[in-house]
């Protein structure tokens, strides 16, 4: 094969799986909107505000699935990034190799279990825990169950149980996004700083965060996309309430447990009004992948970058 027709094969088939991918993401959202045209029509705007779920009188309200899953998705990102960076920073800075390789595979493993497993684990060993050992210390000890937004009402099951599920999820993708940033940064680089006198932590911040901004913006963007859709992990330890959120410590849903719960048994403008949260869960999905797209571009235009 001639390289002009080779090239001209390679930009028709690469331009073919980018059309593709483009039109299978405007069909999704073509179909669910189809669908929740129905229910569209019937509630309104009334749907993203109302916090009212009753299958029997037909009204339904997707604020407490909308407020459950950013509280859940928020809880495990300020879990979950923190360690993930110190982690990371830890295996490529400090650890020695015959502990870092161990640890990295491990890491690596903890990101092939499946979804389901941290459920099961979370609702047979990490809720009575919490129910008996977390709640009980951070209300009466601590003295939370005073302060706004926890409270003194607790079972094991609800968002901040979900939440800490949720980051032990996420964690292995993130650390191990960010530990390959960390690989990548030229060495020569950080001996050039410790040569003029940098100390570890300068190091960290200035030379090697800076060099991998990008990286670690995006690994924390894909924990979080992959936080926002979870479902059957939150569907075991959230308790599964149709309420808007007070505590911490209360039951209640997420959009993804709310399909997962409801679509089996659903009919007529209950079904529309799932798919009208699967719309939504869409929605923001596309909305956090667009923002986290023009960040790293302003992260990139600020370091010079073209």
């Amino acid at each position: 094969m001639q390289p002009e027709c080779s090239d001209r094969f390679f930009k028709i088939i690469t331009g073919a799986a980018a059309l593709l991918a483009g039109l299978l993401m405007f069909g999704f959202f073509i179909q669910l909107f189809w669908y929740a045209l129905p229910a569209i029509r019937t509630f309104g705007w009334r749907f993203l505000v109302s916090s009212e779920w009753d299958p029997v009188k037909q009204t339904y309200g997707a604020l407490p699935s909308i407020l459950g899953t950013l509280i859940t998705t928020g809880l495990a990102i300020l879990i979950a990034v923190p360690i993930c960076f110190i982690v990371s920073m830890f295996l490529v800075e400090t650890a020695p190799k015959w502990l870092s390789v161990p640890v990295s595979h491990a890491l690596d493993l903890l990101a092939a279990i499946p979804s389901i497993i941290y459920g099961m684990w979370g609702l047979f060993v990490f809720v009575p825990f919490m129910q008996n050992t977390v709640q009980p210390f951070m209300a009466d000890k601590l003295h939370l169950k005073s302060v706004p937004f926890f409270g003194n009402d607790y079972n094991g099951f609800g968002f901040l149980t979900s939440g800490i599920i949720l980051a032990l999820m996420i964690m292995p993708f993130i650390c191990a996004v960010m530990r390959d940033v960390f690989k990548m940064v030229p060495p020569v680089l950080k001996e050039s700083a410790f040569g003029a006198g940098a100390t570890s932590w300068e190091v960290t911040f200035d030379i090697t965060m800076k060099y991998g901004a990008r990286g670690l913006l995006g690994a924390v963007f894909l924990g979080l996309g992959r936080a926002v859709g979870e479902t059957m992990a939150v569907l075991f330890v959230i308790g599964n309430i149709q309420t808007v959120p007070k505590s911490l410590f209360q039951a209640g849903t997420t959009i993804a447990a709310t399909l997962a719960n409801n679509f089996a048994e659903a009919e007529g403008i209950f079904r529309s009004a799932l798919f009208e949260l699967g719309l939504i869960l869409l929605a923001m999905s596309f909305l956090i992948q667009v923002l986290a797209q023009l960040w790293l571009k302003r992260v990139s235009r600020q370091m010079g970058e073209k």
